[in-house]
């Protein structure tokens, strides 16, 4: 049968795949329209598996809402390029609409489900497909879920982050405002908890045991009582004569001293704070200092403790904001995404690209 220029544009405005595979698909198929279609799904497999060995750590997220549900997805991309191309974005959206209906808990339940526009395939197919068409490898690599009285979406960045935010005990459009700046709060400041009640006593030691060690690993941070005692001990026998003299010289301006004292003498300096831990430790004013830093730490890792991005005081906190709203608001839950975060990104070197390809 003879393929026609006509045949070659339909099967590409049905698939998106490129003109040359078109033709060869309508070939092998004897121009069998359907058969095409599939040959090309199949040899879309081929590419994605030819493609699996690469990094896809750019890529988009976005949201969906439907009443009291909500999602945010994350699709991965090989190159920011292709994550701006219009054909990408709109799959995504469609990928984040699958995610909002979905009844599985992860990406991986969800691959063998019906489309959500297409019943005659799977997520995994036109996932496939789009791999196959678009000539990157995609990747759908999470979604998350929130429900609540009142949920809200923000995205940033084109779609760099993607947050949700769900809250019960009031709605109204007061509400939805107020959440969507706090959206956009936890967008810009990526808080790790909502409320310091959900961090758990043994975190909250651990903690405590890192900030500790880091004032120790820190001697001229440490009140002054502390680090006078301790560079007493370093003068007897543990500096160099060289570092003494030093001391001398400068001691009449503390905050200036560790520029000038050796790397020797600062590393001995916090062996010496870490050598005697136990009393350092049982001090009241050294247990204040890491107290207070503690408290700082929680302040800015806990959404309703950091203060308020928009606040014209600049104090005012995220939770006494949401309180001039509506002391009904309870924050149930926030997720944050952020596109590639703690995945290996792609080192482009396209100098090095042409020059493979010349040779």
């Amino acid at each position: 049968m003879a393929i026609t220029a006509g045949m070659v544009k339909d099967l590409r405005e049905m698939t998106g795949a490129g003109m040359m595979d078109c033709k060869k698909a309508l070939t092998e198929t004897n121009g069998d329209m359907d058969a095409a279609v599939e040959f090309l799904r199949k040899s879309g497999a081929a590419k994605a598996e030819k493609k699996a060995a690469r990094i896809a750590a750019e890529g988009i997220t976005r949201t969906a809402i439907d009443g009291n549900n909500a999602v945010v997805v994350e699709v991965n991309s090989e190159t920011d390029f292709v994550a701006k191309n219009e054909t990408f974005q709109t799959y995504v959206e469609a990928v984040a609409k699958q995610a909002l209906a979905t009844s599985a808990a992860d990406v991986e339940g969800m691959m063998d489900e019906k489309w959500v526009e297409d019943s005659s395939k799977t997520v995994k197919e036109v996932l496939v497909e789009k791999t196959a068409t678009i000539g990157e490898k995609l990747s759908i690599r999470r979604f998350a879920k929130v429900s609540g009285d009142t949920v809200v979406s923000y995205v940033h960045g084109g779609g760099k982050i993607g947050v949700l935010v769900a809250a019960n005990g009031a709605t109204g459009d007061a509400v939805k405002e107020a959440l969507t700046n706090v959206a956009m709060q936890v967008a810009a400041m990526n808080p790790t908890y909502i409320s310091r009640n959900e961090i758990s006593a043994d975190e909250l030691a651990k903690e405590k045991e890192i900030t500790l060690e880091s004032a120790l690993n820190d001697p001229f941070s440490l009140p002054k009582p502390i680090l006078s005692k301790l560079i007493e001990k370093a003068c007897n026998g543990v500096w160099s004569d060289e570092d003494k003299a030093i001391y001398e010289e400068k001691k009449s301006n503390m905050n200036y001293l560790p520029n000038f004292l050796s790397d020797a003498a600062k590393g001995a300096l916090a062996q010496l704070a870490l050598d005697d831990k136990a009393n350092i430790s049982a001090d009241k004013i050294f247990g204040g200092l890491v107290e207070g830093r503690i408290s700082k730490h929680l302040k800015e890792i806990c959404l309703l403790d950091q203060v308020y991005v928009k606040a014209e005081d600049g104090k005012q906190s995220v939770g006494k904001y949401l309180e001039s709203v509506d002391k009904n608001i309870v924050i149930s839950k926030f997720v944050r995404f952020e596109v590639g975060e703690g995945m290996e990104k792609k080192n482009e070197d396209f100098a090095a690209e042409v020059a493979a390809q010349l040779k």
